[in-house]
């Protein structure tokens, strides 16, 4: 009688269920999750609308990503259409929505998606054991600790790490799985926020006036990246869809300089010459009669323009155009949707296993590497997970 390989997997987040569903059943696994129940992120990223991945694909997919060369073969070998095509034979149809996210079909809801995957892992006869947290890892074995406090030793042939990130700590992403790799000598980056707001000093009549309204339809840029969208305007400064992607932009120039300015662009459907010919004899007080901008939108423009400016059809188009707003920092880490730092991608080998231990692999937001909102953080823990599954079905 051949023995089964032995697979422990330590996380039951987007990566490590995806692992559980693409072993082979001929494997005993275990799952270990530390918290109450796995999935959590899962079901609190699904309350906004639950983005699983992106309709791009192939090289369009890969260049979302950075560094480039970390997830180049796991999207080559289960990108966009793999991952949907997989989500329908368990039962969940999706559909693409606008800006090209892939969503569930309509009235499937996050909880629905999670009870699909757990379905898939226990028809294996995979075992999940929440409440069990990792507390020491070797090379062949590890210890956990159960929901008692008892320390527990698993022997294993292959661990796979999905210990998620260091945001949103109260679903279990909270980094501090850091300390037991270092012992095993692996090398870690420290956790930086990304895809999240930028900290802005308003003026006063934007505080008071305007906080929790939209600027729809806008494009913000900083150096040659530009992201169209929806910014919502805080207490603290600008957060959304086309703030996010450009965070991780913000943060590396903040690494250069203490401030940062971004520029926005209320009208990105219109050019600079249109909003002039608009505004030419056109007095002050009916600008907005000539160029439909929401009274917030005006109100934040006039706050970064001096009277002077104001009363000048080319200034005040260049406003519109090319409004530059200077950013103080990025929001902290537990409000980030997505951290870089983690494991230092110089120690892994191109299957994601460690190149002290080949027969443990990191895969997930514990790895260092950034993508973008609009599915592709999922895609690329997904993507991970079943290369690293069908690479340990392999050996």
């Amino acid at each position: 009688m051949v023995n089964k390989k032995r697979v422990i997997i330590v996380g039951g987040g987007a990566a490590g269920l995806m692992v559980a569903m693409h072993l082979d059943t001929n494997i005993d696994c275990l799952i270990l999750e530390k918290e109450k129940s796995v999935g959590r992120k899962l079901l609190v990223a699904g309350k906004g609308g639950f983005n699983l991945t992106n309709q791009k694909d192939k090289n369009e997919l890969y260049s979302e990503y950075y560094p480039k060369e970390v997830l180049k073969q796991s999207l080559s070998f289960f990108g966009s259409n793999q991952l949907r095509n997989f989500l329908k034979q368990i039962g969940i149809p999706t559909f693409i929505g606008s800006s090209g996210r892939v969503f569930p079909t309509k009235g499937i809801k996050p909880i629905q998606v999670l009870d699909a995957f757990v379905k898939q892992i226990k028809e294996k006869g995979f075992e999940i054991k929440t409440l069990s947290k990792l507390v020491e890892l070797n090379n062949n074995y590890l210890y956990y600790t159960d929901k008692k406090g008892v320390r527990i030793k698993e022997e294993f042939d292959y661990c796979v790490l999905a210990l998620g990130g260091a945001s949103w700590s109260k679903t279990g992403s909270d980094g501090k799985w850091t300390e037991t790799l270092n012992t095993i000598g692996v090398k870690t980056n420290p956790f930086e926020p990304s895809n999240c707001g930028l900290e802005i000093k308003w003026e006063a009549p934007i505080l008071e006036n305007h906080i929790g309204k939209p600027l729809k339809n806008i494009q913000v840029c900083i150096g040659d990246k530009t992201q169209k969208g929806e910014a919502i305007i805080t207490g603290y400064g600008l957060e959304g869809n086309a703030i996010y992607p450009i965070s991780s932009f913000v943060r590396e120039k903040l690494k250069k300089n203490k401030k940062v300015q971004v520029f926005i662009d209320f009208k990105p459907f219109n050019s600079l010459e249109e909003i002039k010919q608009k505004l030419t004899n056109t007095a002050p007080k009916n600008y907005s009669k000539k160029i439909k901008l929401p009274p917030q939108a005006w109100a934040l423009i006039k706050s970064y323009t001096t009277k002077e400016e104001y009363l000048n059809a080319e200034k005040i188009s260049q406003k519109i155009k090319e409004l530059p707003v200077l950013i103080e920092c990025l929001r902290p880490i537990e409000e980030a949707i997505s951290t870089v730092g983690g494991i230092d991608t110089d120690n892994l080998n191109e299957n994601y296993s460690l190149k002290k231990h080949p027969n443990i692999y990191t895969i997930g937001e514990m790895v260092d590497w950034d993508a973008p909102t609009g599915g592709f953080l999922l895609q690329g823990c997904f993507s991970m997970a079943t290369y690293v599954a069908h690479d340990i079905n392999q050996q």
